[in-house]
């Protein structure tokens, strides 16, 4: 009989959570612009990942 793997009792932080999140704030700003590029193309598959690089450019591109 194998031998059951122990589970280790977590306990989450809500404010670590929170700055683990807050890490990179621009992120909702490129998923919001890649998603408008999308809708733009009618949501037509298969351009994702594009979209998210390009949007990702925009918003970096802003700061500079």
């Amino acid at each position: 009989m194998a031998a059951k793997a122990e589970k280790k009792a977590t306990t989450h932080n809500p404010e670590q959570t929170a700055e683990i999140i807050n890490l990179h704030p621009d992120i909702t700003r490129i998923a919001e612009l890649a998603y408008y590029k999308a809708s733009n193309r009618g949501f037509e598959p298969g351009h994702e990942i594009d979209d998210w690089l390009e949007a990702e450019q925009e918003v970096i591109h802003h700061y500079e």
